[in-house]
């Protein structure tokens, strides 16, 4: 059996013997791991205390209450961040803390439980952490044996579906407890917020479908002579009831009726990425050209826009996983950070090459050279 090593840090001896109790005989076993999963427990009373810990102990999960003596829990947090990224931080917060433990999820911690607690809250929660520890260890595993694609598909997937997750089931218990009253109208926001990060996680898994579709090298018996156009009219069909919303225009031009010998399905998301961020990074009224053309050797595609553009250093992080243009006017504009870099990714494995010219205010232009 392996065990992995839980500190609860609380000034409350009672919750701290009170998991010491319930986790010494708990044990987790699933179909897909190899052998279950203890746990054995370290109690510690305050921060100070527990960053000794840390410095000196391996700790694979830490139980952190909010409100300790001497330094808070969200220093003991910080530390961690800062000097051991790979121990797991659980929150232990009141329900009246709810909205600070939802900022420590963003702020780094992978989720909080509130207390009182039920001995099946904990386990619960502890059976959510391991199984994050167990499939952690098991893309470090593929990564090394070079599975790379499944290794970036997992690692995104527990690293960003935790925040909007938590932020809902926190929202979701605020209005089980109506701590807001018993007027419905007074959880508007709450449930708002919960809608958008729920779009959020559901743009995140359709780009992390297109990302398990590339693959380290190309499949050539899926390539077959395809219309570029044929591809770039679905993608903008599939984005003009939106485009009609902001008013954007988007127009396609193809004289030399362009074809290409390629995996239809991965033209179909270089096209769906461009033109949908043409289309969200636009102002209103705005413009968006697709314009296709060939030469004897390669294929060139330019997705321009008339939107809010970028200066220099954010063209330089565009195609980072991730990365996403931080502005007033992009706060509220829904992106996993995951759609360029999968373009990227996706041309590189075609020999090919793309590249951004940008103004801010003054819009953007996409090219991507493919070798025909």
């Amino acid at each position: 059996m392996k065990k992995l090593e839980v500190m609860v840090v609380d000034d409350e001896p009672g919750i701290r013997s009170g998991v010491s109790r319930i986790l010494n005989t708990f044990t987790i076993s699933y179909p897909f791991m190899d052998t279950d999963i203890g746990f054995n427990v370290i109690e510690v009373g305050t921060g100070e205390e527990a960053i000794d810990k840390i410095k000196s102990e391996h700790v694979d999960i830490v139980l952190l209450d909010n409100k300790l003596p001497g330094i808070q829990g969200v220093d003991v947090l910080d530390f961690i961040n800062k000097n051991n990224p790979e121990v797991l931080v659980m929150m232990i917060t009141s329900y009246a803390s709810l909205e600070l433990a939802i900022k420590a999820t963003n702020n780094g911690a992978h989720d909080f439980i509130p207390k009182p607690f039920t001995p099946q809250e904990l386990k619960s929660s502890l059976e959510n952490v391991s199984k994050h520890i167990f499939l952690r260890g098991m893309t470090k595993k593929m990564n090394r044996e070079g599975k790379e694609i499944r290794y970036q598909f997992l690692s995104v997937l527990s690293h960003e579906l935790k925040a909007p997750l938590n932020a809902i089931d926190g929202y979701l218990h605020m209005m089980q407890d109506k701590e807001a009253g018993d007027n419905i109208a007074n959880y508007d926001q709450m449930i708002d917020r919960s809608i958008q990060r729920i779009k959020i996680m559901r743009n995140l898994i359709m780009d992390l479908l297109d990302l398990t579709k590339i693959n380290l090298e190309k499949k050539t018996d899926k390539f077959q002579l395809v219309k570029v156009k044929d591809i770039a009219q679905n993608a903008i069909e599939a984005i003009n009831p939106y485009a009609i919303q902001k008013d954007v225009t988007i127009s396609l031009s193809d004289e030399n009726n362009v074809e290409i010998n390629a995996d239809p399905g991965d033209i179909e998301i270089v096209f769906n990425n461009l033109i949908s961020n043409a289309v969200k990074y636009n102002v209103e009224k705005g413009e968006v050209d697709v314009i296709l053309e060939k030469d004897e050797n390669n294929l060139k595609i330019k997705v321009r826009d008339t939107g809010i553009g970028m200066n220099k250093d954010e063209t330089k992080q565009l195609f980072d996983e991730f990365f996403r243009v931080k502005s007033e006017q992009t706060k509220h504009i829904i992106g996993s950070g995951l759609g360029l870099s999968i373009v990227k990714r996706m041309i590189d494995l075609y020999n090919g090459e793309i590249k951004v010219e940008s103004e801010v205010g003054q819009g953007s232009t996409f090219t991507i050279i493919l070798p025909i």
